[in-house]
């Protein structure tokens, strides 16, 4: 009796103590399937499989010299010849860091496919043996392995670069600023040289309209027996007066001898070199101031070839002004990629951020836990 007594008392009372496999037994199947099992697979990858990621950062801006007004002629020319604001200039900057372009020059022997795929854990890692394509690695370098954040308040640019390692993401880093630099460089020869391009044009017509018009002028001078119609008006306008003051004389002249001595043999004389005289001032004033062929008519038309040179000649001074601005600004630069933070040598992995990304499996877990312990519960009143 005492030893069967023994042998109840040793034994723990029904239902208060359970094994390891009745407690997982009686713990919500739902449960252990949205939150137990991904987050201790979370765990197990978080813990013992992600690959530690370096992150190396630079920041830059993108900016212009600062032109003065300009209200002249030269200043109209040079407007418009492609110098935009700064600010505009950064968009195409980040759009090249983050192109296929930028992608090819950093992959130069394999580069970005080997440092990508071959290190790290097999889920962070780019997959060659699934898809080895350029687009495949152009994915895969937009969405793990290039940020670029622009702040439009301030214009700063900041780049960030993760890499399996410290030195690969910090020489990716710098070879994208590189890149980028020299796409700078080459949007500023692309405008210096439209800009000359524009100006050189603007002189080269110019100056044939120049030409144009000086040997229009020349022709009609050769043409017309013509140098200068206004100067050759005022002479021949001096040398009238100068016979009409003769022909004055001699008009006077007759009359005193007539009415003092009508039988003077100087009589004739005096009436022939008056009739000359008349003649001389009648055919000088034709010259001057007669229909077709005078020196009036050649005027008109003298005058407007006349001043279409002058202009030709303004215009293309204006033209040869503007070339010498567009080439001096051709000489420096317009825009810069200044360096804010050069690019780090990250010491430690800030990435994968173990502790939350466990944690957010978890709340998601408990979240569609909760979300399908109500549905469920629902049908089962329906059912009810």
């Amino acid at each position: 009796m005492e030893t069967v007594s023994s042998n109840s008392a040793a034994q723990p009372p029904s239902g208060k103590k359970r094994s390891l496999v009745d407690r997982i037994k009686g713990i919500n199947r739902l449960f252990a399937v949205t939150v137990v099992v991904p987050t201790t697979i979370a765990i197990a990858y978080f813990g013992l499989v992600a690959s530690d990621v370096y992150v190396s950062e630079s920041r830059f801006v993108v900016r212009s010299a600062q032109h003065q007004s300009q209200t002249s002629v030269v200043g109209a020319l040079l407007q418009g010849t492609g110098f935009s604001r700064a600010q505009d200039d950064t968009y195409p900057v980040i759009d090249y860091i983050q192109s296929r372009d930028a992608l090819k020059e950093l992959n130069r022997n394999n580069y970005i496919a080997n440092a990508y795929g071959k290190k790290g854990d097999f889920l962070s890692h780019f997959s060659e043996s699934l898809d080895d394509s350029f687009e495949a690695l152009w994915k895969y370098y937009g969405k793990h392995i290039v940020t670029v954040d622009f702040d439009s308040a301030s214009s700063i640019t900041t780049l960030q670069v993760r890499a399996y390692t410290a030195e690969d993401s910090k020489k990716i880093n710098e070879s994208l600023l590189q890149a980028s630099e020299r796409l700078i460089n080459r949007m500023n020869q692309r405008a210096a040289a439209d800009t000359v391009q524009f100006t050189q044009a603007q002189v080269d017509g110019a100056a044939a309209k120049a030409k144009d018009a000086a040997a229009a002028l020349a022709s009609y001078r050769n043409s017309h027996t013509v140098f200068d119609p206004e100067k050759q008006s005022a002479l021949q306008l001096q040398q009238v007066n100068v016979l009409q003051t003769q022909l004055l004389t001699a008009q006077t002249q007759l009359i005193q001898l007539q009415s003092i001595a009508p039988q003077n043999p100087q009589i004739p004389a005096i009436k022939t070199s008056i009739t000359t005289l008349q003649k001389q001032i009648d055919a000088a004033t034709v010259g001057v101031a007669g229909g077709k062929g005078s020196l009036s008519d050649k005027a008109a038309v003298y005058a407007r070839l006349q001043l279409d040179q002058q202009f030709s000649e303004k215009q293309l001074a204006s033209t040869m002004a503007a070339l010498e601005s567009a080439r001096a600004e051709a000489q420096r630069k317009q825009l810069y990629l200044e360096r804010l933070v050069e690019p780090n040598v990250p010491d430690v992995a800030i990435e994968p951020k173990r502790v939350k990304g466990i944690f957010e499996v978890f709340a998601l877990g408990m979240i569609l836990w909760g979300v399908l312990s109500l549905l469920i519960a629902g049908v089962k009143e329906h059912h009810d």
